[in-house]
């Protein structure tokens, strides 16, 4: 017999205790030590059970011996000191609350999935975990973040194996109530309710709970209550899944319902409206539909007026660096369900237009609704620069206006705590959360070698602990006997090279590399003198059927009896799991093919606790590495034969683990410790450690993105949306009038015969603007070096002045500087110009010699 619903009993707590609840209720328990120390002290033995969850441990405590602990009254202090720490945290002024009026009062982040904390699984993969960490940063540093996900009833999925290594996925039933979440109720006492209509006059209803981040809140929406049809209570039930039908009714509920969620929390606490509304990939981009809606309603805009007010305030954020990673649905099916939504059906078709125009393109929309993009390593810019410079056609891809924040990682949740205190993140120059600037973690210059190095023993030593209880777990799972699991418990030793790889399964990411050579890789794992140990973990996507196979393939690798004590892989990857891996792998494996890694945060986890990277040159790697915090695997970037190419990065890593990984782990001095080995350690904490911090990410978001879209936002919306209405219509006007800009004549003198580096060319150029005036654009001079197809690289550009106007014609000049020997060209090009404009290539219009 199964139940209908499930939920926890708690024992009431006695008044001593009370501030459990408070302590349990904020999420910064999840990366601050000393409160996860006091839960432990409620019972040891409760705790290890329930995993380290505090919502479940005081959910499970006995009534007893929360009597006795109530009496005691050294815990009552400890508690009371706690609850003192968590308040000083929450009110004490941070680095965001020096930045002045100028800095935005409220900002709105959507993400589809969120990874805080095992404890409320909402996450997937490295979107999520960015989120989270996106959310602890900012809470750390002060920002007024808001953030908005969905509560998925059954989180994406827990990850079993069969007897022959096939991927299997279960779909646990989660109960609001038993997470660490509170519903957010109106003034009588009821829920608040959130509605965003649907097709046939239908009505989706969902509950919104709140989870605290620290100074952070968290609004999750749930359609899994009684106001809603059967089908409609199904749109959260699991993330990432269903057809598309149900995703996009998960994505309007998202960005629709999360608006509307967004101003009912408001509302309710007095927090202040958002100014700024961030959109982590395009699964949120109706957050700017749904905006522009309340614009035409509220104050009678037009959907263009209202359009330039929304991107004003909107930051786009893109993570895919492949096109079959956008979301795209049937055009017919955005009719379908924005039909009597209550804006132009047409306009916002052409929000989401791409080149096959039956699909709706929901990075293009985000694109076109976000003033301010972003990729999230510089490669991965320099990648949807060149993906998406289609929507701004004349442009060199290095003039598409999408920018680069590369991402980072809360370093309090990943890094070992014996690390953190050892003052391995301390640094002269000051706090690394408040100083401007680049800072160096020197504290861990003091640390003597031998300290260090036997910290790392300590650290893979409970790896290899993890490691064996796990194997044995998954061995009893897919049908072993407790007589066949005796081997796990010598399985992996705390004094062997440890090699970690972790992350989604998807084809790209290349799992199986390793086993390009199987007798190699044998070799490696059982050399009697240089061993390696290996410890895989990762999820292939439900519908992925090539990468459930990927993760067969490995674990019929193996299952191998002569190689099973040095090689796991480990179902079930989740944050919990990750942590021992970052802490404890000597050497972090990242072989994506290059350059279809957008970011890969994995490494710098690893960093943060001493791993050295191992890694093809994508994502993060691809701009810090620097020769010392581990080693660059070369690409076969010029091999188009897919297995070739395999082959040559193959034997690539096999040869590094060979040639220079093993014998400087291996190579000791007389104390036992690998010096050469134990200064790189060193070198990764000092000089990559702060560099991959998620306190150094937000802020870059803050000062290049959120504080900027907060002026424009401000800007668009005085005087009754008064500059919006005269953008909008000068936009129009000076679109209409394009076709009809160009540059006529352009004539360049004072170089002389044979140009010498360190002269100047004066350029002089005729443009016709007809129907425009010179105020209305910006007329460039643009020169670098050439090719012999006359193809101009490393462009410099300079505005030139207006000189003098006869009628529709109109003379600009500049001065060139000579600045380089070799190969010189230089063009002329007209683009639009607003003092509203955040990028000259925003309208996506260029008139060129």
């Amino acid at each position: 017999m199964r139940a209908l619903r499930r939920f926890t009993v708690r024992a009431a707590l006695p008044e001593p205790l009370t501030p459990l609840s408070q302590l349990v209720m904020n999420l910064r328990w999840s990366w601050h030590p000393e409160t996860r120390d006091l839960f432990e002290t409620l019972d040891p033995e409760l705790w290890d059970r329930c995993g380290g969850d505090p919502v479940r441990a005081l959910g499970e405590v006995s009534a007893e011996r929360l009597a006795e602990l109530a009496k005691d009254r050294r815990f009552v202090r400890r508690l009371q000191d706690a609850v003192d720490d968590l308040d000083e945290y929450l009110a004490t002024p941070r680095w965001y609350q020096s930045l002045g009026a100028e800095a935005p009062k409220s900002i709105a982040y959507f993400s589809a999935e969120f990874g805080i904390t095992e404890v409320l699984p909402q996450y997937s993969g490295g979107l999520g975990i960015l989120a989270g960490d996106h959310l602890k940063a900012a809470s750390d540093l002060g920002v007024p973040l808001i953030g908005v996900g969905l509560l998925y009833r059954a989180g994406y999925f827990t990850q079993g194996l069969s007897a022959d290594g096939w991927q299997l996925e279960h779909y646990p039933s989660l109960d609001p109530h038993g997470l660490p979440v509170k519903l957010l109720r109106e003034p009588d006492g009821s829920a608040a309710v959130i509605t965003v209509p649907l097709p046939e006059g239908r009505t989706l209803h969902a509950h919104v709970w709140r989870a605290q981040i620290g100074r952070v809140s968290l609004l999750l929406l749930d359609t899994d209550i009684e106001e809603n049809a059967p089908a409609e209570r199904l749109v959260t039930d699991r993330l990432y899944g269903g057809d598309e039908d149900h995703r996009l009714r998960q994505e309007m509920l998202l960005g629709i319902g999360g608006v509307r969620a967004v101003r009912t929390y408001c509302g309710l606490s007095g927090t202040p409206l958002p100014e700024v509304f961030h959109a982590n990939e395009g699964h949120a981009g109706f957050q700017g539909i749904e905006r522009i809606r309340e614009l035409t309603e509220a104050h009678g805009l037009s959907f263009g007026e209202a359009l330039q007010a929304v991107r004003a305030g909107t930051v786009f954020t893109t993570h895919t660096p492949v096109p079959a990673g956008i979301d795209r649905f049937p055009k017919a099916l955005i009719e379908r369900y924005f039909a009597g939504f209550g804006v132009p059906l047409h306009d916002l078709l052409v929000l989401g237009a791409e080149e096959d125009p039956a699909k709706f393109n929901m990075a293009h929309m985000g694109l076109r609704l976000g003033q301010r993009a972003n990729g999230v390593s510089e490669l991965h810019g320099h990648v949807s620069r060149g993906m998406f410079s289609d929507l701004w056609p004349g442009f060199d891809e290095g003039d598409v206006p999408i920018g680069s924040i590369t991402n980072g990682v809360h370093a309090p949740t990943w890094t070992a705590r014996e690390l953190v205190e050892m003052g391995t993140q301390t640094s002269s120059q000051g706090d690394p959360v408040t100083v401007d600037g680049p800072v160096h973690f020197d504290g861990v210059d003091k640390i003597p070698a031998d300290a260090l190095w036997s910290i790392r023993r300590t650290l893979r030593s409970r790896l290899v602990e993890e490691v064996r209880r796990r194997v044995r777990e998954t061995a009893l799972s897919r049908g072993a006997t407790e007589a066949e699991v005796g081997w796990t418990d010598s399985a992996f030793d705390p004094d062997v090279l440890t090699i970690g790889f972790a992350r989604r399964v998807p084809s790209y990411k290349r799992l199986t590399l390793m086993l390009r050579d199987p007798a190699r890789l044998k070799a490696l794992l059982l050399d009697p003198e240089r061993p390696i140990q290996l410890v895989i973990a990762g999820k292939s996507h439900p519908a992925d059927d090539g990468g459930k196979k990927l993760i067969q393939q490995m674990v019929e690798f193996a299952d191998d009896p002569e190689i099973r004590h040095r090689i796991a892989f480990l179902p079930g990857y989740d944050i919990g799991m990750a942590r021992y891996l970052y802490w404890g792998c000597d050497v972090w494996l990242n072989n994506p093919l290059r350059p279809l890694e957008a970011c890969g945060t994995s490494g710098m986890k690893a960093a943060l606790n001493g791993g050295l990277n191992l890694s093809i040159r994508d994502g993060w790697w691809d701009e810090w590495f620097d020769g010392q915090n581990g080693w660059a695997i070369p690409t076969a970037d010029g091999v188009t034969d897919a297995d070739r190419r395999d082959e040559v990065e193959a034997r690539a890593i096999y040869d590094l683990l060979d040639n220079q990984v093993l014998p400087r782990f291996y190579e000791r001095d007389r104390s036992g410790v690998p010096g050469r080995w134990v200064e790189m350690v060193r070198h990764t904490l000092r000089e990559t450690g702060p560099k991959v911090l998620a306190t150094r990410m937000v802020r870059d978001y803050v000062q290049a993105l959120y504080v900027p879209a907060a002026g424009s936002a401000r800007d668009m919306a005085g005087d009754g949306y008064a500059p919006a209405r005269e953008e909008a219509a000068w936009r129009s006007h000076l679109l209409a009038n394009w076709q009809h800009v160009r540059v006529a004549h352009v004539e360049a003198t004072g170089a002389g015969d044979t140009p010498e580096i360190g002269s100047t060319l004066a350029l002089r150029a005729e443009v016709e603007l007809p129907g425009l005036t010179p105020g209305d654009v910006e007329v460039q001079a643009a020169y670098g070096r050439v090719d012999d197809a006359d193809g101009l690289h490393d462009v410099t550009s300079i505005p030139m002045e207006h000189e003098h106007t006869d009628g529709s014609r109109h003379w600009f000049t500049a001065t060139v500087p000579l600045e380089r020997t070799g190969a010189f060209g230089y063009t002329v090009r007209v683009l639009p110009h607003s003092g509203r404009m955040a990028d000259p290539a925003e309208l996506g219009v260029v008139s060129s010699a």
